[in-house]
């Protein structure tokens, strides 16, 4: 639901992100004094750009704002042992929950089961096994019928993206697998 009214606190965002078009800019590194930032602006004699960072956040995808503007990978960001952390809390994260999730699915799936063959068993459901062998047999043919060798590109190009990100990132994989093992068996 967009407005076009200004959010609250969007004027101070435009007055703190003003910035002088005259290139009149502070050392890097240097923090400025307010008497500094004063004679800059008075210099600049009132011409500023104004920049919406409302705007520009909806502009930006959330990795860059995450990660900033390069996220490549994270063996040129953080240490061995920061890539081993973060991949093996996740892993075991991971892990963790696929074990809770999987518990619930198959005793969901075991219980449905057992209830169709009571109810079965008593009565309330018949079978026709005959159409189910003919469905059976139909579905065979199917397959053969689309039985190929060749593996569509979508899943090509998703599977070469999958091993470029973990030759990228071998540590943080290698962590996240270790967590996952971890987390099933715990």
């Amino acid at each position: 639901m967009e407005t076009s009214a200004p959010r609250a606190g969007s004027h101070l965002t435009a007055a703190i992100t003003a910035r002088p078009v005259t290139g009149v800019r502070a050392e890097p590194g240097r923090v400025s004094s307010r008497d500094e930032l004063a004679e800059m602006a008075a210099s600049s004699q009132g011409n500023f750009e104004s920049l919406d960072l409302a705007e520009l956040a909806k502009k930006q995808p959330w990795w860059r704002k995450l990660f900033g503007q390069e996220s490549g990978p994270s063996a040129e960001k953080y240490s061995v042992a920061t890539q081993l952390l973060i991949g093996g809390v996740t892993g075991w994260c991971t892990g963790f929950i696929f074990q809770k999730v999987g518990k619930l699915a198959a005793t969901a799936v075991g219980g449905g089961f057992f209830l169709l063959q009571l109810a079965n068993h008593t009565g309330y459901i018949k079978v026709d096994w005959q159409r189910v062998e003919k469905d059976m047999k139909k579905a065979k043919e199917q397959l053969k019928i689309r039985k190929s060798n060749q593996i569509p590109t979508e899943v090509k190009s998703k599977a070469e993206e999958v091993v470029s990100f973990v030759k990228k990132n071998v540590l943080v994989t290698g962590g996240f697998f270790g967590g996952f093992l971890l987390g099933m068996a715990s």
